[in-house]
């Protein structure tokens, strides 16, 4: 699903030059859920931004579903994020000026979709996630897991391969954020690959695999599957979403 191999990329002003990732290799086989862990600076963002074609790699290789990105332009590497790739941020990334229906056609319309079928996705994502009953509320009307879980929608509806997650439990509280990654494992089950950047060592030991990066250098913590025991260990202190 995933390969990089020896990435780096480096970032360069006509003063310095900043390594931010240094020759990491990492296989993502489809259907995984891997946890990518490290502290602030560590290159983490990096990772993920390169993962989802937001920005290129310096050196090194990286195949998406078997397709080698380096070389591809913009508007090929528009096209392979839009149709391969799904998105959720720590902070939603709603529009508050429009209702959930609108906020999930919004990808949609730039693929070129048919109405009818953009309809159909639509209803069939926030059916998915609980929401089916707010199709018409806007976002200020939902609780903060409401968003996530509209955000998650929105990148149901694109059916990606590959989901990326950005801290997606970062702006809840914890009985809210136990759900959001209860939905993320469901969504995994059934073969959605998932890569999930997050602080909390918590939530990190509920996914198959743990990856550290720190200072631009990788670790692959562990590629054995937690126990079952271990993906209940998200603390129940706080209000439902």
């Amino acid at each position: 699903m995933l390969q990089m191999q020896n990435l780096s990329k480096i970032y360069r002003t006509h003063l310095v030059e900043t390594h931010a990732l240094r020759e990491i290799s990492l296989d993502v086989k489809e259907g995984e859920f891997v946890a990518v862990t490290g502290p602030s600076g560590s290159g983490k963002t990096t990772f993920l931004n390169i993962a989802g074609l937001l920005e290129e790699h310096t050196n090194g290789s990286y195949r998406l579903d078997g397709i080698e990105v380096a070389g591809l332009n913009d508007s090929q590497r528009s096209r392979l994020r839009n149709e391969k790739i799904g998105f959720i941020f720590q902070s939603f990334n709603l529009i508050p000026d429009l209702n959930l229906f609108d906020n999930v056609d919004v990808p949609l319309r730039y693929r070129g979709l048919p109405a009818a079928e953009r309809r159909q996705r639509i209803e069939a994502a926030l059916a998915r996630v609980g929401l089916s009953s707010r199709l018409r509320h806007y976002p200020s009307e939902l609780s903060g897991g409401q968003q996530q879980r509209v955000a998650i929608a929105r990148a149901l509806a694109g059916a990606p391969k590959l989901l990326l997650a950005d801290e997606p439990t970062g702006n809840l509280d914890s009985l809210m954020a136990r759900s959001v990654m209860e939905l993320l494992e469901e969504i995994n089950a059934q073969g959605t690959t998932v890569i999930m950047v997050t602080h909390d060592p918590e939530l990190a030991a509920r996914a198959e695999r743990n990856v550290h990066i720190i200072d631009g250098q990788l670790v692959d913590i562990s590629s054995e599957p937690v126990l079952a025991s271990s993906r209940e260990a998200v603390p129940q202190n706080a209000a439902t979403a």
